[in-house]
């Protein structure tokens, strides 16, 4: 049989790099897209989609939920990785199979071939919800990547230096686009412009968001 990463690969049309450690994958998860859309739609019910607070107390624009070993979490106490969700006190749900495979596929084309995912943020933006730029640091080993995959609605990805002065490129993300980066880019800044409205035919009016990350 061959290798999960050689059969994804036939099935987008270019890799583009964005910046020394980051590309595109322009369609990576195009394959996958309805089980991801059955495996969200059973993490949601077990971990519903929720409005996390910033420690600043402001209520994020993006909903939220996880799965895997560890999950994502903001509220007073500050950002941090936890192994239960706050709200049921419960674990997270289990990250499903199709979901891992496809970001470790992924983030091997992008020539991370030891990527180990342990967490799965997933976002749900509605018409307006945006993320401001941010780094990911709340992850122990900074040698792995960020796998992050779009699904619904197109949006625009901002990617900018690992200062939050530098200039901010904006990408435009289709439905099914994947986004890697790692190594020199790791730290750099990142976030996603107001979503505009729009109705997709799998995903209604959202984009998904599911962002892989190695936390522990």
């Amino acid at each position: 049989m061959e290798a999960s990463w050689i059969v994804a690969m036939r099935l987008f049309t270019e890799l583009k790099e964005i910046a020394p450690g980051a590309v595109l994958l322009p369609g990576f998860a195009l394959s996958a897209a309805l089980t991801l859309r059955d495996g969200i739609r059973v993490i949601a019910k077990e971990a519903p989609f929720r409005r996390m607070s910033t420690p600043g107390g402001l209520p994020m624009s993006v909903s939220m939920t996880n799965c895997g070993p560890l999950g994502w979490v903001t509220d007073r106490a500050g950002y941090r990785y936890s192994a239960v969700d706050p709200v049921s006190g419960r674990p997270w749900p289990a990250m499903p199979e199709g979901f891992r495979s496809l970001a470790v596929s992924a983030a091997t084309v992008a020539g991370f071939a030891e990527f180990a995912p342990d967490a799965c943020l997933i976002n749900r933006y509605a018409p307006g919800a945006k993320m401001s730029p941010h780094q990911d640091k709340d992850e122990r080993d900074m040698q792995q990547p960020i796998v992050s995959v779009s699904l619904g609605l197109p949006a625009v990805f901002q990617f900018g230096g690992l200062t939050r002065s530098e200039t901010l490129e904006r990408i435009p993300l289709e439905d099914c686009d994947v986004v890697v980066w790692g190594g020199p880019a790791r730290l750099r800044y990142h976030g996603i412009l107001p979503l505009k409205m729009g109705n997709h035919p799998v995903f209604g009016p959202y984009r998904y968001n599911l962002t892989f990350r190695a936390a522990a």
